[in-house]
């Protein structure tokens, strides 16, 4: 970098840094000119640009691209990037220098109202495919503020709310996707949320702004607050925020400016912020491109294609879809001429197009099949209208088949509140129940940005999930139902039966500011596939036009230590009859471990593109976190001693190839003995229990009194909840001396401790 920034630190009077520190407005930060300091823009995202000129102004047009959550149906890493890469274009071309995205929240809950613009319910999936659209972004020499940082998994009290969340829970679910985008991607900003975890303000939580991600995780960035989230700006200073945004009239600058004045905060904490603050600023100045520019049509092209990698084929009786292009074909339901193609709120983008399904579907018939069309309900209102509903029919009766679009309307998911429940509007369901009397060769597209219950499941023969498919839905969407493609999403969350099935359903949305994460760990698959619970479609799952054939599966090694790297290669191939994509998925599950852990774990994707009748080998690598969980004891990722299955499926809940590798710990905790330890603890430690084994000899030399196992004369499972404490009062009660029994029980607890690897 040409500016030396220290040097520019030095000139700088407190009041000066102290400025930096918030913005000048909603959107841009403090320039201070008699040092050449300029100022940046930033704008909101993440699935198109959201560029207001004035505050709550009309933004200007932009490519609107699917959400977070249909890009994570894609599963398709390179398409996260390509559609960041278009989005920083934009960006450049309207001198917003830090797109405000992508948002890697764990989609806890169905209700959440933001989940449209969350990728998933799993954080190796969200991680993975946030790094890569921040790659893209930063590609075009724009930041990105990878958000909400951390566990803002619901907009109820969003504020105020206590997020409530145990060390290992929060690492291994919560924080798990912050820390891959950091770690692979390097975002140039990270926003800290609204909430408070565990007591503490985000905006002002040191453990996670300065322990974990500047410390722990290397990010060299600088850290924003959301829009209004600095609950105390000098706390939040001092713990690692570094930027308040937006302007606030001066208040938290003149409360910087009297605390280190008073001594209250070193200036040195100041001036780190600072410093993290300007190499930013420089770094979006250097990259900026004047007059750069985009052409619309090329980035709708884009979203299109895009949008049809990403829809989820959930059902298909009798292969009714691909649909021909013949007779007559009734598209029914307001949807189908008025995209829902997003939700509400900061992400809203303002499409400089919008395709609409029904027109789509007429192009690409080509006049060779008659299009019929019915609303059959109303956008704005949710109640049934009958009048609506019997046009619809007169219209299925006389089609050959009936294409349903249903969901949620917009006005259902947005950011500021959660949703009530988890049904349809039900003029949505009434419609699909009657036109489904009238004609058996129907199918349904849905439109929503979480999952939804399905009363009529077993009514269509097809049904094709969109989610909040961009400005050219209407077009993938033809794409889709006429094979031009063959589906490839899968879903990126569980679908449950009902609400009452979700982990969170007992714990979502808390009480009053108070939300307990009481399902730790298990969240989505985790938790349904550990309960064997049936679902009505599970993570992971996703139909094509093709099939596909997996073999071969190996691994490098059957042995390795968890420091090493172990290679899995297996083969797909495309045993259909058209070109398609399939999303291999490998999972990991822990045989027979000491501590709870999920069934199964997802620790690597890939999709690959296969011909009719074409193999490709596909080839994961897993490191030591691909086996860990996080261990509070040692505060550090563990792996134990065991057996791991390495899982090949096609969703959680179809494995189709499997293989076992031992990985061996190359870190040792060391276990502590007491008076109240078990035998089973004991029992699970191969030298100790050695040692326990001469104890007992030894006792029952020096007193005559048969061993306390012997004693018991009970099974295994019985005596390993039995402690120490319990065995000295046996051979107390036998007669032996007390004192001289306790001594020989303390030292016995003390060589444990200290003598040898235990």
């Amino acid at each position: 970098m040409s500016v030396d920034i220290k040097k520019l630190i030095s000139q700088m009077t407190l009041e000066e840094k102290a400025s930096l520190c918030s913005g000048l407005d909603f959107w841009h930060t403090k320039p201070i000119e008699r040092l050449g300091i300029p100022s940046i823009r930033m704008s909101d995202g993440p699935h198109g640009l959201r560029k207001e000129e004035t505050m709550f102004s009309k933004t200007v047009p932009a490519t609107c691209f699917p959400t977070a959550v249909t890009i994570a149906a894609s599963w398709d890493k390179s398409l996260a990037e390509k559609m960041g890469k278009a989005i920083g274009e934009e960006c450049q071309a309207e001198n917003v220098q830090i797109l405000l995205g992508p948002g890697v929240n764990i989609k806890r809950s169905p209700l959440c109202g933001r989940n449209f613009e969350y990728y998933s319910e799993d954080p190796l999936l969200a991680g993975e495919l946030a790094a890569h659209f921040i790659k893209g972004v930063q590609s075009e020499g724009v930041g990105t503020s990878l958000k909400h940082f951390a566990a803002n998994n619901q907009e109820h009290r969003r504020l105020t709310v206590n997020a409530i969340i145990d060390e290992r829970t929060l690492r291994e679910i919560y924080l798990s996707a912050f820390e891959r985008a950091v770690k692979e991607a390097k975002p140039w900003t990270v926003m800290c949320s609204y909430n408070r975890v565990n007591g503490t303000y985000a905006s002002e939580n040191e453990f996670l702004l300065t322990k974990v991600l500047k410390e722990e995780w290397g990010f060299e960035g600088f850290v924003v607050s959301d829009w209004g989230a600095v609950n105390d700006r000098v706390m939040g200073l001092s713990a690692g925020l570094d930027l308040q945004m937006p302007y606030d009239g001066g208040y938290g600058d003149k409360k910087i400016i009297e605390a280190v004045k008073s001594g209250k905060i070193p200036e040195e904490v100041l001036d780190r912020a600072v410093e993290r603050i300007l190499r930013i600023v420089f770094k979006a100045i250097e990259n900026k491109k004047e007059n750069a520019t985009y052409d619309k049509e090329t980035h709708h092209k884009i979203a299109r294609e895009i949008a049809r990698e990403c829809f989820v084929l959930l059902k298909n009786e009798g292969d009714i879809l691909p649909l021909k292009k013949e007779g007559k074909i009734a598209l029914i339901g307001a949807f189908a001429k008025n995209p829902q193609i997003q939700g509400g709120g900061s992400a809203h983008v303002n499409p400089t197009m919008v395709d609409d399904a029904v027109e789509e579907i007429r192009k690409m018939v080509e006049g060779k099949a008659e299009i019929l069309y019915a609303d059959g309900y109303h956008i704005e209102k949710d109640e049934v209208d009958e009048r609506l509903i019997e046009e619809a029919k007169e219209v299925a009766k006389v089609a050959d088949v009936v294409v349903i679009f249903a969901g949620l309307p917009e006005r259902y998911e947005s950011e500021g509140f959660d949703r009530p429940h988890m049904k349809m509007p039900e003029s949505h369901n009434r419609l699909i129940e009657e036109i489904s009397k009238v004609n058996e060769n129907l199918v349904v597209v849905l439109s929503n940005g979480a999952p939804i219950e399905m009363p009529w499941l077993e009514k269509p023969k097809a049904i094709l999930e969109t989610y909040r498919g961009g400005q050219a839905w209407g077009g993938a969407v033809a794409d889709v139902l006429f094979g031009v493609v063959s589906p490839s999403g899968k879903l990126p969350e569980t679908f449950p039966k009902k609400l009452s099935d979700n982990p969170s359903y007992l714990f979502f949305p808390g009480e009053d500011d108070r939300v307990e994460y009481r399902e730790g760990i298990f969240v989505g698959y985790r938790y349904y596939d550990k309960k064997e619970m049936e679902v009505l479609f599970p993570f992971g799952y996703g139909l094509s036009y093709t099939t596909f054939e997996y073999s071969d599966l190996k691994l490098d090694k059957k042995e390795m230590r968890d420091d090493e790297v172990l290679k899995v290669s297996v083969k797909v191939k495309n045993t259909g009859k058209v070109k398609g994509k399939e999303v291999v998925q490998l999972y990991v599950r822990d045989v027979e471990s000491s501590y709870i852990r999920p069934e199964k774990e997802l620790k690597g994707f890939e999709k690959v593109e296969l011909e009719p009748g074409e193999e490709k080998e596909v080839v994961f690598y897993l490191d030591k976190r691909a086996f860990a969980f996080y261990n509070i004891d040692i505060k550090d990722w563990y792996v134990e001693d065991g057996d791991f299955e390495i899982l090949i499926g096609k969703s959680s809940r179809d494995i189709v190839l499997r293989d076992k590798v031992f990985v061996k710990s190359t870190a040792k905790i060391k276990k502590t003995y007491h008076i109240n330890s078990t035998i089973g603890d004991i029992m699970r430690d191969p030298i100790a229990w050695e040692k326990f084994k001469n104890f007992m000899s030894e006792l029952e030399k020096r007193f005559s009194i048969p061993s306390y196992i012997d004693f018991m004369k009970r099974p295994e499972r019985y005596i390993r909840n039995d402690c120490l404490r319990r065995m000295l009062f046996y051979y107390v009660r036998q007669g032996a001396d007390m004192e001289e029994v306790e001594r020989m029980f303390y030292k016995f607890i003390e060589e444990l401790n200290t003598g040898g690897d235990n």
